[in-house]
């Protein structure tokens, strides 16, 4: 802080230097658009919270996302999806094969109501890339504790393995998505699937191949898959292109079962750069009270690759016309709560 020449200028930087701090200690999330209740603006967090997956639990909403102020797996809770207070750190101890400061695209499943399991990427000792790892709590907000000896997948002749995705189909198997970090060593980047154990801490079988980069907006990545079924059908979202750019945008697939074969949409991306928000992707997607509800992390346009206020989190709906998803997004303008 420059001092001031006179005591009175002194104490003014002072107390401005307070205000400030007192702002940044202040809830990082958007408010109902004014006096209106039935509003939210986007974005609902807006302070640097990347790759967002949310689950609820009761009445209540746990976002998880990259690491970030100094915490592994930062956890958020809301009641209404908008309204998000920080809860702490969901991972606060990594395994010890594990090193810290790369803690990225945590997300979690229910598999009981006292047990979840959090899939997460973390820099792997031994191999020296990025890896997934699993951990296990008795409660949504953790603390999750990883207990084994090594990584639960990890590629590392092909970039390593990230951005790993659970999902339970309606027939009750389990399934673990994920990305080789092939754009890291200069290979393909392929999204993979494969069977979970009933316990979700072990792979079954083999491993699948579902799609890789093809497509000009692509450009040489897809990643952050996860699947969603809506009435019956199998829809596998996927981002692409470099996180830190504008092209960075959402696409989809439809498949005919978790282990492919999965045919890519002719409309993609279905979510893009606009005015308000630059780089969308790294999607989650979420249902409330009937309605499909999109989680992404954007950047400020024209603070790409930037980490204050970093990529904040926005939510926007999902409609489905003709058996394909809609997202009316980004959107900067007030519009209904969830």
């Amino acid at each position: 802080m420059r001092a001031g020449t006179s005591r009175r200028r002194g104490a003014a930087a002072v107390l401005a230097a307070a205000l400030l701090v007192a702002g940044c200690g202040q809830n990082p999330t958007s408010t109902s658009t004014g006096d209106d209740v039935s509003t939210f603006t986007n974005p609902v967090v807006r302070s640097d919270n990347p790759d967002p997956q949310a689950i609820r639990v009761g009445d209540t909403w746990y976002l998880f996302s990259t690491n970030a102020g100094g915490r592994n797996v930062p956890v958020l809770t809301s009641p209404d999806l908008v309204q998000w207070s920080p809860a702490g750190d969901a991972l606060p101890d990594l395994p010890a094969w594990a090193l810290t400061g790369k803690t990225w695209a945590p997300e979690v499943i229910e598999l009981a109501p006292d047990r979840f399991v959090l899939y997460y990427t973390v820099a792997d000792k031994e191999s020296g890339r990025q890896c997934v790892g699993r951990a296990v709590s008795s409660a949504p907000q953790g603390p999750y504790r990883d207990d084994s000896t090594g990584p639960l997948i990890c590629q590392a002749e092909t970039g390593g393995s990230i951005d790993a995705s659970p999902f339970r189909d309606t027939d009750g198997s389990l399934w673990l998505l994920w990305k080789n970090d092939g754009n890291a060593v200069g290979v393909d980047t392929w999204l993979w699937s494969q069977r979970l154990a009933d316990d979700g801490l072990t792979l079954v079988g083999e491993p699948t191949k579902l799609l890789k980069q093809t497509e000009p907006w692509e450009g040489t990545l897809i990643e952050g898959p996860f699947l969603h079924r809506q009435d019956g059908k199998l829809y596998l979202f996927f981002a692409a292109n470099a996180y830190d750019r504008a092209e960075y945008a959402q696409g989809y697939a439809v498949c005919e079962s978790p282990a492919g074969p999965c045919v890519k949409a002719p409309e993609n991306p279905i979510l893009k750069s606009n005015g308000v928000a630059s780089g969308p992707g790294h999607a989650s997607m979420v249902v409330a009270d009937g309605r499909t509800w999109l989680l992404y992390h954007a950047w400020p346009p024209g603070q790409e690759g930037t980490v204050d206020p970093g990529r904040q989190v926005w939510l926007d709906e999902v409609v489905w016309e003709n058996g394909k998803p809609v997202v009316k997004g980004p959107t900067g303008t007030p519009q209904p709560r969830p």
